[in-house]
């Protein structure tokens, strides 16, 4: 497992009872999660000193609770990078911190290619992952069906000093966008996504991920360079594996250019057990130049 232990502005407290307990900044929030199924060890203070604590519905579904201090919107960093956080209406925050291990990983294949990158995030939701990649010296298309998404992606690229960065914001469905560049002869030397389960573009496109990845994936391929660079891909999809990753990759981006791929888990450190959580997993493809 691959680990995004160098934070400072965010950090997970505790766990347990299918619960988490975070540090955003200065804001400590108290969020759901599915992954959690083991028992909460001691119910310290900071559990219910909370300034929002996301409680779920047994219909569906759920809502906030929040502390009259709290904040609509904040900012936090990670090295260089800045963000908006804003919790939403579906318990999320805006931003995914595991993900701060690939950014990292990314940030240092572009730096060390030394020649020009242009980069494709795919699914890019607020944009991390863009971020990341123009900060290195990237050339970035970010990519989202959601037109708030893309604005928030916007917002969270001046926090960060790229308002003049070459990133490039686009809101269609991801699909059809790249059959479009494949058309063009548009190419990039990586790709970046993070593709729901399911999903519909702005037009009601609708997406299967079990159905629609490896066909897509090969639509990528065709939109590679000569000299690509890397291609990662995050999962969520509960049941998919890292193995499986690997086969779609090595089946299609791997069958065309050869490389190097590596599959795992990512997760964060929880600071009150000791113990690790999984979020997800990534698939890494890279030209091992």
């Amino acid at each position: 497992m691959r680990m995004a232990t160098d934070w400072q502005d965010y950090e997970l407290i505790d766990t347990g009872n299918g619960e988490k307990l975070e540090r955003w900044g200065s804001v400590i929030l108290r969020r759901p999660d599915p992954q959690i199924i083991w028992p909460l060890t001691q119910e310290t203070p900071n559990w219910k000193n909370v300034h929002g604590h996301y409680h779920r519905s047994s219909s569906g579904g759920g809502q906030w609770d929040f502390r009259k201090d709290m904040p609509e919107r904040w900012t936090i960093g990670y090295g260089p990078l800045k963000f908006h956080i804003k919790p939403t209406n579906f318990k999320h925050t805006g931003l995914f911190p595991e993900q701060a291990v690939n950014w990292s990983w990314m940030m240092e294949r572009i730096r060390s290619a030394n020649r020009p990158i242009r980069v494709l995030n795919l699914f890019a939701y607020t944009g991390g992952a863009t971020v990341a990649s123009a900060a290195a010296g990237a050339d970035v298309c970010h990519v989202d069906a959601a037109k708030g998404m893309v604005q928030w992606a916007k917002e969270n690229a001046q926090l960060s000093g790229l308002e003049s960065a070459p990133i490039r914001y686009i809101t269609d469905d991801v699909f059809k966008f790249v059959q479009r560049e494949q058309r063009r002869g548009r190419q990039y030397e990586a790709i970046i996504m993070d593709p729901p389960s399911y999903g519909r573009g702005p037009n009601g496109e609708m997406w299967k991920l079990e159905e629609n990845l490896f066909p897509f994936l090969e639509s990528c391929a065709s939109i590679l360079s000569d000299r690509p660079l890397f291609v990662l891909i995050n999962s969520y999809t509960t049941g998919l594996s890292p193995t499986v990753l690997n086969n779609l990759l090595k089946m299609s981006i791997g069958r065309k250019f050869g490389g190097q791929i590596d599959c795992g888990e990512i997760g964060l450190p929880i600071t009150a057990s000791g113990m690790t959580l999984p979020c997800g997993i990534y698939g890494r493809w890279e030209s091992g130049e």
